[in-house]
């Protein structure tokens, strides 16, 4: 049965790394969580909610801290006439959504 992302983990944070790249945070709490979120959470999934192309996300499974981190290009760059987040913090709401 799968649940919204939010539901199992601590946290989720996006930001900037800059004006062109935003970094998703998935802070899992405990390793069980962690475990899940990496088998069922694809990046493939996260590059259809930003929609950008899968092969540009870079993804980082991070076990000694039960986190897992996503670097991808934004949707539209920082500060541009139609950037509807300039600090990329939005987004945290959408990933959480992902089912898992």
């Amino acid at each position: 049965m799968s649940v919204e992302l939010r539901t199992l983990v601590t946290k989720v944070r996006c930001k900037n790394a800059g004006p062109f790249w935003l970094t998703v945070d998935i802070f899992c709490g405990t390793p069980q969580a962690y475990a899940r979120v990496v088998r069922g959470l694809h990046t493939a999934r996260i590059a259809t909610a930003f929609d950008v192309e899968a092969c540009t996300i870079k993804r980082f499974d991070i076990a000694e801290l039960n986190v897992v981190k996503f670097s991808l290009p934004r949707p539209t760059v920082q500060g541009a006439k139609n950037d509807r987040d300039m600090h990329g913090a939005s987004w945290a709401a959408l990933v959480g959504e992902i089912p898992i």
